[in-house]
């Protein structure tokens, strides 16, 4: 396999980018990750032998669980489906691998179900935070080599790579992602370590904020339903409902309501004991669906009075309860921008954005700071937000000193915005010029773990 690895571009390199919300698998030289596998697993120890319709990973075909051992549905059809008796748990924290054994499941599932080839044949690049510490780095480095007996690995950090992805070797790079929004300077290919900002008013900080809101709103409609609690429509309504409308069809059992007014819906009477983790799984999706609906970011500081006559946006969930929203989805979001709208003690200690990126540069040298106010690179899941990236660009253009250019770069797909960092991998781990930069399994039985701080920036 050395031949493969160093002897050409085509070296079948495999490109995993982990993250709080998913991670991103495929192989380099390609535009988009082959796979997204939510970071969020289920495990349960019932050894039931029925299918449940559902992918349950016990990746060995025609191995039986044992009695007592766990069992770990893996993947958004596993995850989603409603089963008795299964916790579910992310296997990230603050942006670094927590839970390896877990971990590990995955990477299994991703060599069975995604990739479907063995791990020995594909060098394996990996994307890490830019605040990993060094006893993660090494643990992740001797799992692929001495579980998974890769030929060659390599480890980049997530803001160089969103930073190739968009043309630049040299930038600050705002990734704002589910856990938290980062401003991190890149010069060279190398991040400057001593001027990462971070805060966690992320996505999961405006899911929280949501579901207050939601909480408050829906609290005599019902309260937030997930769409497994509605019932489907029985076989035989299906069945009409199929031969006589081409367009349109529900088929949940609800009732179509006028907007405000309390939900009609049947709610199923078959569920399983679910734990309150799935539940509250469950929830957030839903909340994160009516985030990605319906929250957006004012062009200007907020103002409510001159916010209540824009345009409101109506939303429906799941139970068939519908409304308009105006003010609240300019206000939630806001709170990244202008944290002050924050209630208590914490407010005082957060930053926002734009404020990030200031603080970064300046914690930079002189020199470098008109190179890094000229390329600002934004990328993560948060960015999407309607009028997210034309407020920064505001909000930095004030901020930005009068004797340097700003320019903010942002990719204009979705897909390249969400994936910044594994397609940046994907770029490096395919160039003819890297190739010499892997660390071999030579290498690393040579020198051991050492072997990541020495040839992994």
């Amino acid at each position: 396999m050395s031949g493969g690895v160093y002897g050409g571009d085509e070296v079948g390199a495999l490109v995993f980018d982990p993250g709080h919300f998913s991670m991103r698998v495929g192989y380099a030289g390609e535009d988009c990750p082959k796979s997204e596998i939510p970071s969020v697993v289920g495990v349960s120890n019932a050894a039931d032998k029925k299918s449940d319709g559902a992918m349950d990973v016990d990746l060995k075909p025609g191995e039986a669980v044992a009695a007592g051992k766990k069992k770990y549905h893996i993947d958004t059809v596993a995850v989603n489906f409603a089963k008795a008796g299964m916790e579910v748990s992310n296997y990230m924290r603050d942006g670094m691998i927590d839970n390896w054994d877990v971990f590990e499941k995955v990477l299994d599932y991703a060599y069975v179900k995604v990739i479907k080839s063995e791990s020995d044949n594909h060098p394996v690049l990996f994307s890490e935070a830019a605040w990993n510490t060094k006893a993660k780095r090494e643990k992740l480095a001797e799992i692929m080599f001495e579980k998974y007996k890769v030929p060659a690995f390599f480890l980049s950090k997530n803001a160089v790579l969103a930073a190739f992805a968009n043309g630049r070797s040299t930038g600050l790079v705002v990734d704002s992602g589910a856990t938290h929004t980062s401003a991190i300077p890149v010069h060279d290919g190398y991040v400057l370590q001593q001027a990462i900002v971070k805060t966690p008013l992320g996505g999961d900080f405006m899911s929280v904020q949501c579901k207050q809101f939601l909480d408050e709103q829906l609290k005599n409609k019902g309260g937030i339903v997930p769409t497994y609690q509605v019932a489907c429509k029985s076989p035989s309504v299906l069945l009409h409902l199929i031969r006589t409308t081409s367009n349109d069809l529900h088929f949940t059992a609800k009732e179509e309501v006028g907007c405000g007014e309390s939900p009609k819906f049947t709610r199923r009477s078959n569920l399983p004991s679910v734990t309150k983790s799935w539940q509250d799984y469950v929830t957030k999706q839903l909340v994160q669906d009516f985030q990605a609906s319906a929250l957006q970011v004012s062009d200007v500081p907020f103002d409510e009075e001159s916010l209540a006559n824009t345009p409101k946006v109506s939303y429906e969930f799941p139970n068939g309860y519908n409304n308009e929203y105006g003010v609240e989805r300019f206000r939630i979001p806001e709170m990244m921008f202008d944290p002050s709208l924050l209630k208590g003690q914490q407010a005082q200690s957060m930053l926002g954005v734009a404020h990030e990126v200031t603080t970064a540069v300046g914690m930079c040298d002189v020199d470098l700071r008109p190179a890094l106010y000229s390329s600002v690179i934004v990328t993560g899941g948060n960015s999407l937000i309607s009028g997210f990236n034309e407020r920064l660009n505001r909000d930095l253009s004030l901020k930005t000193p009068a004797n340097m250019r700003f320019k903010l770069i942002a990719a204009n797909g979705t897909q390249e915005r969400r994936f910044g960092s594994w397609i940046g991998g994907s770029i490096l781990a395919s160039l003819g010029s890297f190739q010499q930069m892997w660390i071999s399994k030579a290498e690393f039985e040579e020198s051991g773990k050492a072997q990541v701080d020495r040839k992994c920036p």
